[in-house]
């Protein structure tokens, strides 16, 4: 990042914020509807200011972040994280969904049909 960058198209920053692995993926959340700016639907090649708010959906999780950097290129993920400054609420929003996903017991033997490997083992050790 040695030159300053004044303008740069939503989905190159997303890339090399490392919000998503590709630019053709970075394009395609931006079309699906999966990343607002300013809370408003935008299209991949739109440019990105700094101070503008992002919301993002990559499919773990979802983040507000405020652009404090632009970039056009990837770099290391250290780099990655000083372009952008993630929200309060967001932050505590992903706090609260890890907390729930520690406590999710994952269903077992509610499906009807053929036991897993797994359900099979529970049966025989409960008959026996």
């Amino acid at each position: 990042m040695s030159k300053t960058v004044e303008a740069v198209r939503i989905d190159k920053w997303l890339w090399a914020a490392r919000f998503f692995k590709t630019r053709t993926l970075a394009s395609d959340a931006i079309d699906s509807g999966k990343v607002r700016l300013n809370d408003e639907r935008t299209k991949p090649a739109r440019n990105l200011k700094t101070g503008d708010i992002l919301a993002i959906d990559n499919g773990a999780s979802v983040w507000q972040v405020v652009v404090l950097q632009l970039a056009d290129k990837r770099s290391a993920a250290a780099i990655a994280q000083t372009l952008y400054q993630e929200t309060e609420e967001s932050v505590a929003r992903r706090a609260a969904l890890a907390e729930d996903r520690k406590f999710f017991r994952e269903p077992t033997m509610q499906i009807k049909g053929r036991p897993t490997k797994r359900d099979r083992r529970l049966l025989d050790k409960t008959q026996s």
